[in-house]
């Protein structure tokens, strides 16, 4: 009888549900910053809508990034110490995502329009691109060895056509 997945198949699957889940963030952080360059009333970009939109990306990014910084990473430091150092750089960068996501839910609270909101989401975006290219690069191989539950060691699973759990 032969098993229906690989014996490391779910293994092989924590580090390409990493990327996938940095997939959905990066379309949901581009389709948020075309929200704001709607044409017309200055004002439009931050409907209510959009705002709970907003306010949802972010959750969904900080649960990422908590998870990661208490589940992967911790259990990565112990079980392949040599990725300490970039676990520490990686760890640092989500602090400053997190700066970020402070100060772009206090933009939608008091912003009138969604200039000073875009502003943040283009150099959250920046910031992004590059700590999920070098993450990928850097742990997907670890992460394809080790077993676990996706919502513990990366704050959340990866979409299926939604957002993520």
């Amino acid at each position: 009888m032969h098993p229906s997945h690989p014996p490391n198949g779910r293994l092989t699957a924590l580090g390409i549900q990493l990327i996938e889940i940095h997939h959905w963030l990066r379309e949901e952080l581009a389709r948020l910053r075309a929200s704001l360059d709607s044409p017309g009333d200055p004002g439009v970009g931050l409907t209510r809508e959009l705002r709970a939109h907003c306010a949802g990306f972010c959750a969904a990014l900080d649960r990422h990034h908590t998870g990661e910084d208490g589940g992967a990473f911790r259990v990565l430091a112990e079980q392949v110490p040599e990725l300490r150092p970039v676990l520490a750089e990686l760890s640092a960068d989500h602090t400053v995502v997190a700066s970020i996501l402070t100060r772009v839910d206090k933009l939608l609270a008091d912003a009138t329009d969604g200039r000073s909101v875009r502003a943040e989401l283009d150099g959250l975006a920046a910031l992004l691109e590059s700590h999920f290219t070098y993450e990928e690069r850097k742990l997907v191989a670890a992460l394809n060895r080790l077993a676990g539950d996706p919502v513990e060691l990366l704050g959340v699973t990866p979409p299926k056509g939604g957002s993520p759990s």
